[in-house]
């Protein structure tokens, strides 16, 4: 499987990663100024540094080679490329590719089986430039992030619509690549951040397409489940969060603070009333949680079934042995750790073991 990855910064490149860890050979096509996550650092990574984090979050796996598409040379040998690939992704704004002779009409021409995957922001009529900040205000993500009715909206802290997107554009490559296999043709595979952002609204947009209410911010509260998502603070400092999804699981956690009188509670004993009187019950939890061991309590939780976790930062999450099959390991050139893009197993092949790292900008 060949794949020329034209697309820069988080959902294509995304892509391209994906389908390296599934034993693709992946060729970053970059201008020469290189992808521009090249010059995205932090204030902790050093300046010289030849690979950022950002761009190593979204390029193992592939080889770089630099291309001027806006000269006919550039053009030239990307056609010469595409006569031998199976997939092609890009992120251009409606109507560059066509100026840079990377359109689909054009390289489907050359190679009648190819797999043109492309984003945009707003679809192939918006010239519109799609950034992930921008879609996560305009689609309602930032209004129900925000800490509570009121509260400022917030953005999320990973550029998660840039993800979605991704992933629609995965499945649609996949679903074509078996299509592919009946017909023998190739297909044309549009995907727009704002789509893929609306289309994630699940629940939320459910709520006001059936209802016609605004849902409004909770915090990290459910609108229709409670307790669920809300984080306490327990006497030994632990920060946990409850995701009590039934009313059984609320019996036990009841049991186990040693309150099983809130369980026959008329305002407690079932969901839609523990919605109702949200605010009294979350007070309760928090005074009572707070004056017990939360790393006691997990376990004793754990036990019974109950969903609860802590709250953990980055680095933590990623140190738990759980995370382990989710690490790439060093390679001499780039002697960090990567994180996978691929979280499924199958029983007919195995995990990549390893893979390249991030490459140089035209180089491997």
């Amino acid at each position: 499987m060949r794949v020329l990855e034209l697309a820069s910064v988080l959902a294509g490149p995304q892509v391209g990663q994906f389908l390296a860890e599934l034993g693709a050979e992946v060729l970053k096509i970059e201008a020469p100024t290189g992808d521009i996550t090249r010059t995205w650092r932090t204030a902790a990574e050093a300046p010289d540094a030849p690979v950022t984090a950002y761009f190593s979050a979204a390029n193992w796996g592939k080889t770089s080679r630099v291309l001027d598409l806006a000269c006919a040379t550039g053009q030239a040998e990307l056609h010469a490329l595409v006569a031998g690939a199976d997939i092609v992704l890009t992120s251009y704004k409606p109507g560059d590719a066509e100026k840079l002779g990377a359109d689909y009409a054009t390289l489907s021409a050359l190679n009648p089986r190819l797999l043109y995957g492309s984003i945009t922001g707003y679809g192939p009529d918006s010239a519109r430039a799609g950034y992930d900040a921008v879609l996560q205000a305009e689609t309602g993500f930032m209004h129900l992030n925000a800490a509570g009715p009121g509260q400022p909206p917030q953005k999320m802290p990973v550029a998660l619509i840039d993800l979605l997107t991704a992933h629609q554009l995965k499945e649609a490559l996949l679903l074509a690549l078996y299509q592919r296999e009946r017909t023998g043709r190739g297909a044309l595979l549009e995907v727009s951040l704002h789509d893929s952002a609306l289309a994630s609204l699940a629940n939320q947009a459910a709520t006001w397409l059936v209802t016609g209410q605004e849902p409004q911010p909770l915090g990290s509260g459910h609108p229709s489940i409670v307790p669920y998502g809300t984080v306490y603070t327990a006497a030994d400092g632990t920060q946990l969060l409850l995701a009590v999804g039934s009313d059984g699981q609320f019996r036990q956690l009841c049991a186990v603070l040693a309150r099983p009188a809130w369980a026959t509670d008329a305002r407690f004993s079932t969901n839609p009333a523990r919605v109702v009187h949200r605010h009294e019950l979350e007070e309760l939890l928090r005074q009572r949680i707070a004056e017990v061991s939360g790393a006691e309590l997990l376990k004793e939780l754990e036990k019974r079934t109950v969903p609860a976790g802590a709250v953990r930062a980055v680095g933590e999450a990623l140190s738990q042995p759980t995370a382990r099959a989710m690490l790439l390991p060093i390679t001499a050139a780039f002697p960090h750790p990567g994180l996978r893009t691929v979280a499924f197993r199958s029983s007919t092949w195995p995990v990549a073991a390893a893979l390249a790292g991030p490459p140089v900008l035209g180089g491997k």
